[in-house]
């Protein structure tokens, strides 16, 4: 056969999809939204890893605290920028003072000038918030007038919430981490994260898990209309086309439905990007412009979606025998065979099989080989549905008569029925194994804070000199607050030696002491040392705790900068204090531990301040008043809510990546389901009014409808159970960690799966009660 009939034939097929009336055009646009569909998610899908790569580089840009030791000296090129972050909430807000030191400091990345003190710059997100009615408690911390608009140069996402202020004597309060000089933003010399085999491996199964049910609801969707182009099919038959001529012809307009639905999959990708500018998906937002697909992706995309058109077709017509005076489908359809159906999840566990066990201790997996497994697997499930809806259904027997028309209906075309939900099943599949991957991975890279939330649930930070008696009091007072346990904070070397020698002072009332270590008695002007601390050796802590000892608070470490240093000498009558686990990271405080009356007046300059509270949380927004007297006690000051557990930021990434992409292929889902839905019931129109005209209650075809997609989609969810807890077994082998099935998320995934379903079913009962009239008999 030349590629010129080929060509000819497949032109033909295009002409008949737009040339033939109402029903052709139908047709046509309804395979073109539902391939459009999917042709908009694989693009998005495509556009993800630029999207995650600019998010990068713009985070690495503004780059700014780099925690050195030894800071730079003052120059016309200089800045000194302080981390002044403002939480609200559960949102983060990322905040900057900046107090530029000559003419040419640096301009932050999105900045178009500094801002003077009492004045900010902030994003729209920021200012919209700072302007609502929600955000009254922000506006008492962030009170400066705002005077511009940072950029998007200066931002990760659209929906980020930022601030760059002005600042004043920030340059005396310079502290690695918090306060520091720069002159030039962005990290010099990024470090490169080691690659984790098990986290690679969790990358690549959510895109193959993400992929699949777009694949499959694209390939169902190019066979929209099947009844109606079979008649059509047949006329081309009786005016003289053979079989292969009659296929190519079908297989031509399966391409135009195809390649329309590219023009609009690049329509809603378009329309999708720009409404990405204003939504946030689990907290994670992009500006448009970094939704640009790769060119040589989209291009494969572009290429493949008409070919699988092509190829879908050709394949489903295999069996069909299309004669001159119509199709032979109605007749009784050869039993689908299994072995070849099995072939295909077989093959996939044996390309996972090698690599069980190389997920621990420097082990890697052959990303060729996970993908593969991974992919035969799941279509597995899509090639075994059609064989076990078949069995199934061709044993239903009596019932009512919406159960019978089901049944009747489904043991007529089970595989259209299989076709609706395979893209769910595959969707399901994926959920599950990712779920078990997740929970079975998750103890590896969630580890405890050692953060005693019993005893508090909140740590401000606040500058060096600060008065804590006057802050405690003021935290006291905030609604919300049960206790505060204030101390002032340092660290004592031995200049005789090094300055590494030495360690921490801590200052407090007794009953905060009493918090963090044993005391014997305690009255205000009294000292103790801690001996037998987890990180101070005894020997240590004996020789520097010997009275008349001479030690600097704030030393100067070798070849660093020359600090203030303060003496300070160990009095004669130092008491011993036994070793409690602290308030912070869960270990025990050792060094000196001082009350106020014994505090010289040139020491307390050298001490950082901090507070540990204990909140009532059934009073609203507690967190947020803290903030509030935290910044009115320092602008400078920062606060932490603890937590028992942190989880490793990578990992998070990725389970965000994942519930992000599982909202869209889920919304994908449903959109399609009900495209499908609505042509399947366009098919039937004739049917269910000649089935009204003979007096079939409305209800009864109702309920006939919801019985057929019911059976279906009961049995896909058990295959989905079935396929899903076995790949992730595997997959959980592969990591080397313990099998454990966690039943309440595999019936989640189900259930929402199920919800997806029913959702769509509902939605097309409207359109069935009107396509049920005897008007609907009438034909031209």
């Amino acid at each position: 056969m030349s590629v010129r009939q080929w060509a000819a034939d497949l032109g033909l097929g295009i002409r008949f999809a737009f040339t033939g009336g109402r029903e052709g055009w139908t047709r046509a646009l309804l395979t073109a939204v539902g391939v459009g569909l999917g042709v908009a998610l694989l693009l998005l899908t495509t556009a993800i890893p630029n999207a995650l790569d600019v998010r990068h580089e713009r985070e690495a840009a503004r780059s700014d605290i780099t925690f050195a030791l030894d800071p730079m000296p003052k120059a016309k090129d200089t800045l000194v920028i302080a981390r002044v972050d403002a939480y609200f909430r559960d949102d983060d807000v990322r905040g900057r003072a900046m107090e530029p030191e000559g003419p040419r400091a640096p301009l932050p990345p999105g900045g178009e000038k500094f801002p003077a003190v009492g004045e900010m710059v902030v994003p729209r997100a920021l200012k919209e918030l700072l302007e609502s009615d929600s955000g009254a408690l922000l506006r008492e911390r962030l009170p400066d007038r705002i005077v511009g608009t940072i950029a998007e140069e200066g931002l990760i996402g659209s929906a980020e919430l930022a601030f760059y202020r002005g600042g004043e004597g920030l340059a005396e309060k310079i502290t690695p981490g918090r306060i520091e000089r720069i002159d030039r933003f962005g990290d010099p010399q990024p470090g490169e994260e080691q690659s984790d085999p098990v986290l690679l491996l969790l990358v690549l199964v959510v895109f193959v898990v993400l992929l699949m049910p777009v694949a499959v609801f694209i390939a169902a969707a190019v066979r929209f209309g099947g009844e109606r182009r079979d008649r059509r099919l047949a006329a081309l038959r009786l005016v003289g086309s053979d079989s292969r001529m009659t296929r190519r012809i079908a297989a031509g307009e399966a391409l135009a439905g195809a390649v329309l639905g590219l023009v609009f999959g690049a329509g809603f990708f378009m329309v999708g990007r720009q409404l990405a500018g204003h939504a946030e998906v689990y907290r994670i937002s992009v500006f448009p412009s970094y939704l640009n697909p790769s060119p040589l992706l989209a291009l494969l995309v572009a290429v493949a979606v008409p070919a699988a058109a092509v190829l879908v077709t050709l394949f489903a017509l295999r069996g069909v025998v299309i004669e001159p005076l119509g199709v032979v489908r109605a007749g009784r359809p050869p039993r689908r065979r299994l072995w070849w159906r099995l072939l295909l999840p077989l093959a996939g566990l044996a390309m996972l099989y090698p690599m069980i066990g190389d997920g621990r201790e420097n082990g890697d997996f052959n990303q060729y080989l996970v993908t593969g497994g991974v992919v035969l697997l799941l279509v597995g499930v899509t090639a075994l549905l059609p064989w076990i809806v078949e069995r199934v259904v061709a044993r239903l027997g009596s019932g009512s008569v919406a159960w019978q028309l089901a049944v009747r209906r489904l043991q007529m075309s089970s595989g259209t029925a299989a076709r609706m939900v395979n893209g769910i099943a595959v969707a399901v599949a994926g959920a599950i194994a990712l779920q078990m991957l997740f929970a079975g991975v998750d103890d590896d890279y969630t580890k405890s804070t050692g953060q005693d939330v019993s005893r508090a649930q909140m740590a401000a930070t606040l500058s060096s000199g600060v008065p804590m008696a006057a802050a405690a009091e003021k935290f006291r007072d905030t609604e919300g607050v049960k206790a505060v346990y204030a101390f002032s904070e340092g660290y004592l070397g031995d200049r005789a030696q090094e300055p590494e020698h030495g360690t921490t002072i801590t200052v407090g009332d007794c009953a905060s002491l009493r918090e963090i270590a044993g005391l014997p008695s305690c009255a205000d002007g009294d000292v103790f040392a801690v001996h037998g601390a987890e990180w101070d050796t005894g020997e240590d802590m004996t020789k520097l705790a010997a009275p008349g000892r001479k030690l600097y608070a704030d030393p100067s470490y070798e070849g660093g900068p020359k600090r203030h240093e303060v003496p300070w000498t160990v009095p004669q009558d130092i008491k011993a204090a036994k070793p409690r686990e602290g308030l912070a990271a869960g270990t025990d405080r050792g060094g000196f531990l001082i009350t106020p009356k014994a505090v010289p007046d040139a020491l307390a300059p050298a001490l950082d301040g901090h507070a540990y509270l204990k909140l009532d949380r059934s009073v609203p927004d507690v967190q947020d008043l803290v903030r509030n007297t935290a910044s009115a006690i320092d602008p400078l000051a920062s606060t932490v809510t603890w937590a028992e557990t942190e989880r490793a930021e990578r990992f998070d990434a990725i389970r965000t990546g994942l519930f992000v992409g599982a909202a869209c292929v889920l919304a994908l889902i449903g959109a399609s389901l009900l495209v499908s839905q609505l042509e399947q019931l366009r098919e039937r129109k004739k049917l269910l009014s000649a089935l009204v005209a003979f007096g079939t209650r409305r209800r009864t075809l109702s309920l006939s409808v919801l019985w057929q997609t019911a059976i279906p989609i009961v049995l896909g969810l058990l295959l989905a159970s079935a396929v899903g807890l076995t790949l992730g077994t595997v997959l959980l082998k592969m990591t080397g960690t313990p099998v454990r099935v966690d039943w309440v998320g595999v019936l989640s995934m189900t259930g929402i799966g199920a919800a997806v379903v029913l959702a769509v079913t509902l939605c097309s009962l409207p359109p069935l009660l009107r396509l049920m009239r005897p008007e609907g008999l009438r034909t031209e």
